[in-house]
């Protein structure tokens, strides 16, 4: 009679050990995963800090170069598009990745041609708010890297997670979790522009 406690109580560890590991996959995939969601909404933010930067910018270089009008409507049409494009952190595909980067360096194209046309008016370049403006545009530039940076940082933790063995399979039963896209830079930013005087 004590010869089947044996079985069963080997039965009953190994089911245990399974549960304790699923049991911590799925735990820490949604902590991984929470992480990567929290990490795009301060990728987010920071965007939403440079489009909240570019009305005052805009006013302040219209005071001096009205008639660059094509020149200032181009960078307010750009921060209504990059404004209006969002992807909700539950489903980040890579397709709506490719849409909010195209939308964002549209934005940063016109910033850099406003910029650019800038450097005509020197009395533009020395006024004070315009020179704080352009100072919190570099700080918010820098900030998105870095929170891009760390967007994928924990998107290559979840990743990791979910697709190494024997996580992949508990998730194929479990989790179902997907993998998110990462940024990845935009095509030719690779090839140094070239600079003429």
């Amino acid at each position: 009679m004590k010869k089947w406690l044996i079985p069963v109580g080997i039965i009953v560890v190994v089911a245990f050990a399974i549960y304790k590991m699923a049991v911590g996959f799925y735990n820490t995939a949604v902590d991984l995963e929470q992480d990567s969601k929290t990490a795009w909404s301060n990728v987010e933010s920071a965007y939403q800090r440079r489009a909240d930067l570019i009305p005052n910018l805009v006013s302040t270089v219209k005071g001096y170069a009205a008639h660059e009008k094509e020149t200032l409507e181009g960078v307010i049409k750009a921060r209504s598009e990059a404004t209006k494009t969002t992807i909700d952190p539950t489903n980040i595909t890579p397709e709506k990745m490719a849409a909010f980067q195209k939308a964002q360096e549209g934005l940063s194209g016109a910033l850099s041609r406003l910029l650019v046309t800038v450097e005509r008016y020197p009395d533009l370049k020395a006024n004070q708010n315009f020179l704080e403006l352009q100072s919190q545009l570099e700080g918010t530039e820098n900030r998105i890297n870095v929170e891009r940076n760390k967007f994928n940082e924990t998107v290559n933790k979840f990743s990791k997670h979910i697709k190494k063995f024997p996580n992949n399979f508990l998730n194929g039963f479990i989790g179902n979790f997907k993998e998110m896209p990462r940024f990845e830079s935009a095509p030719g930013s690779d090839v140094a522009p070239k600079v003429e005087f």
